[in-house]
Formats: C-alpha cells, structure tokens, sequence
C-alpha cells in the first residue's frame, strides 16, 4: 500500500508536468515570435519568470490531488474538478498562444479561474492542505487574468 500511494503521487506530478510540458512545446513559437508583438499592460512580469513559476504551480497541484485522493477524494468529485481545471489550464494555452484569441482566452481563463476555485473548495473539505496548496495557483491566475484583460485591451 505504501509503495502504491507513492507511485501515484509520481503520476499526479507526470500528468501535471506533462500537460505544461505539452502545452509549451506546441506555443513556445508564438511566445517567441508573437508574444512579444503584443502591448503589455503595467506589471507584466518577464518572460523568464514564467517557466519557474507554472512548474512550481504543476508540482503543489499534483501534491494537492495526491492529497485528496489518499483522503478519498474519488468519492466526492473533487478529483473530476481536478482534471477539468488541469484541462481547462491546458485549453487556454492554445486559445491564447495557438490561436492569437485573446479575448477567448480571456473568457476561458475566468471558467478556469472558477474551477480552480471549486477544486481548492473541494479539496480544503477534505485535507487541509490539499486546499491551500492551491491558494498560490488561484493566485496566479487571478494575475494571469489581469495580464489577459489587460492585452486584450491594449491590443484590440
């Protein structure tokens, strides 16, 4: 039993780091070459900071599933809004970077934002820590959201 619930946790992180992993290598040409096209609103953070950041996120939200589901969070579908917000993370990608829709994206990223705050909901009833694991992702896509309202403005 130990040795499995480790394996698991192995897989949250794998699907996790994946899914950034996925989404940056099919957008990483356009934040190359279109990204830095666009009018940035005030506060826009360096493109270096980016990739530090979203892994830090990918890895306490993997711990965060892993959390849950040792707590039994397959009974009470906190992890279905776990994989809808990892699924909705990884749309918006496309939707912004892929298609140049940033007014799309920006409509996604509040879906998004939503969701993630029903998972951290979900997973604070059961573990904790699981919940506040994701404090810092809301948080950062609520300055994501900022960022995307902001460039959809100035690049109308």
């Amino acid at each position: 039993m130990m040795q499995n619930r480790w394996l698991v946790l192995c897989g949250f992180i794998i699907l996790c780091l994946a899914v950034g992993g996925v989404a940056g290598a099919f957008t990483s040409r356009a934040v190359l070459e279109w990204f830095p096209t666009l009018v940035k609103p005030p506060l826009n953070p360096p493109n270096w900071l980016f990739a530090p950041v979203w892994t830090t996120l990918y890895v306490m939200m993997a711990v965060a599933a892993w959390r849950a589901w040792m707590k039994g969070a397959t009974t009470s579908g906190a992890l279905g809004w776990f994989y809808v917000q990892l699924t909705l993370n990884f749309l918006w990608s496309f939707l912004f970077f892929g298609a140049h829709a940033i007014g799309l994206a920006l409509i996604e990223i509040i879906v998004l934002w939503i969701s993630i705050a029903v998972t951290g909901v979900k997973f604070w009833q059961i573990d904790k820590s699981a919940g506040l694991l994701f404090v810092p992702y809301l948080a950062w896509v609520s300055f994501a959201t900022y960022l995307n309202a902001g460039l959809w403005w100035l690049n109308r």
